[in-house]
């Protein structure tokens, strides 16, 4: 290991560049461990890929037939303890995956799901069962030719939240969080680098110095890998673009449906926010715009026609009411196919504590995120020297302070403090904040006591949290990411919402 060096003449020890789950999850595990950190993200948390998942904490059932044994074991463990440490935002589901005659045979499926409950751990979480769809009342929304299915867990996460938490917690811990603030210049000088930062939202320059480079850009790592190094060609990762639709609630069941596909591929069919179904993803190399990109109509016409070969109601293109689509980062090993390609991470690390280091992060997917970050701490410790234990396996975020089984509990003590408080409102903003929900309800006994509402049960007090707390600055990064209120708000409630939190924002600005 490299031995200390003077860390005096920097503002920072590391600097991340990206404020997706890889870059924010750094951040809060570097500064944990006594690092001076800061973090520059050019629009809002979570505003790329980390926000357009497909909501899962999972193992990863498919990447067992491209033998990722180590990423689906380290993918497991994983998931229960992501879901220990927020158990607001992650929770369990149970899944279920019909035999298709003529795909994968039932003793392949046997096989992977035995694995799937065994090389990960499992603890808390129920094992695999066989069902009868002709008794189950998973099969009434199925057309009536499928007979048998097997029912796994795996856990549901608030994705874009995950990020919003691990940054509000490495701020906490003393790293700086710069939003809407892009890097426009890396250059290496004094033995450490020279950051140039631009406010996207006054223009504003300044120059920050650190010690080390952490670049976690997802999709854009080899054009911040190019700004680092001079050389305009990298190419380390390959682009896939991933898309949803939401429909209208297709089934009653609390349980999820995971189908096969014919080309190889599986789709997902989730509730999605009590009265929605979450259909996704695709897979499809990208090399259009990244700042600009969103469905194709052949990409919803597969999703269609996915679910359409297993539910009994069709699911056509004017159903949809909402779409989402993110571009994965995913490390180029030369897969022949893009749900070929690995999603495992690669950590790649150039130059030394005498010269100026960067670490460049590549691929890996949310589940694992925590892991990514420990791996990349301890590549920093390498450079940088060794300041502290790892310590995030066993550190709840912000409002997960609370036992795995007492989410209803917190529920039902707000609901008896609170009675004039609507439960669907208690409940919404537990699921959300955890034990936040008591600082954004304050000592609030009535509606009309939370302020102005925007619509739904959206009220001022928790818009004023948002910003105040989480770096929230306009409707879409309340509405789309740190909820999804916007799949019920009005085009003219968002509106007003969208004038509220500008007047909000030049308000805390002024007085800051």
């Amino acid at each position: 290991m490299t031995a200390p060096v003077d860390q005096s003449g920097f503002d920072y020890d590391v600097f991340v560049v990206g404020g997706g789950i890889n870059g924010a999850g750094i951040a809060r595990d570097a500064v944990g461990r006594g690092f001076r950190v800061g973090l520059a993200e050019k629009d809002d948390l979570a505003s790329g890929t980390s926000s357009a998942s497909t909501k899962l904490i999972h193992g990863g059932l498919r990447y067992l037939e491209h033998y990722e044994f180590r990423l689906v074991r380290e993918a497991l463990i994983e998931r229960e303890i992501l879901w220990a440490n927020a158990p607001h935002i992650v929770w369990p589901l149970r899944f279920v995956l019909p035999h298709h005659k003529g795909l994968r045979p039932a003793w392949m499926l046997r096989l992977g799901l035995f694995l799937y409950d065994h090389i990960g751990g499992r603890k808390r979480l129920p094992p695999t069962r066989t069902l009868d769809l002709a008794s189950d009342p998973a099969g009434r929304p199925l057309k009536p030719g499928y007979r048998t299915a097997f029912e796994y867990s795996d856990c549901w996460v608030q994705d874009a939240r995950l990020v919003v938490l691990n940054a509000r917690d490495a701020a906490a811990r003393g790293a700086d969080i710069f939003t809407r603030t892009e890097c426009t210049s890396l250059v290496r000088a004094d033995g450490g680098w020279r950051i140039v930062l631009k406010d996207r939202r006054s223009g504003d320059i300044r120059e920050v110095t650190a010690r080390m480079i952490v670049n976690a850009a997802g999709p854009w790592v080899d054009r911040v890998l190019a700004l680092a190094t001079g050389i305009n060609r990298v190419h380390n990762v390959r682009l896939v673009k991933g898309s949803h639709i939401v429909v209208k609630r297709l089934f009653d069941d609390p349980r999820c449906y995971i189908f096969q596909n014919a080309d190889g591929r599986v789709i997902f069919a989730i509730p999605y926010e009590d009265d929605f179904t979450l259909i996704g993803t695709t897979d499809e190399d990208f090399d259009d715009n990244l700042d600009d990109f969103a469905i194709s109509g052949e990409e919803t016409a597969y999703l269609c026609a996915a679910v359409g070969d297993y539910f009994r109601k069709a699911v056509a293109p004017e159903d949809v009411v909402w779409t989402y689509s993110g571009v994965r980062p995913l490390y180029d090993d030369g897969a022949s196919k893009a749900q070929e390609a690995t999603r495992d991470y690669v950590l790649k690390t150039e130059g030394d504590a005498r010269t100026g280091a960067l670490l460049d992060i590549f691929g890996g997917k949310i589940t694992t995120y925590r892991r990514l970050s420990e791996e990349a701490v301890e590549d920093i410790e390498a450079i940088l020297g060794r300041r502290g234990p790892a310590w995030t396996k066993d550190a709840p975020l912000p409002g997960g302070d609370f036992p795995l089984d007492g989410f209803d509990i917190r529920v039902d003590a707000l609901a008896r403090a609170k009675p004039g408080l609507p439960r669907t409102l208690l409940h919404r903003l537990v699921r959300n904040y955890g034990t936040d929900a008591e600082t954004i309800l304050g000592s609030a006994t009535a509606l009309v006591d939370l302020g102005r509402c925007f619509g739904a049960d959206l009220t001022e007090a928790e818009v004023r949290f948002l910003i105040d707390s989480e770096w929230a600055e306009t409707a879409d990064d309340i509405l789309w990411r740190r909820s999804k209120l916007g799949l019920r708000l009005t085009p003219v409630e968002t509106a007003a919402l969208d004038s509220a939190v500008a007047d909000m924002t030049n308000k805390t600005a002024a007085s800051g």
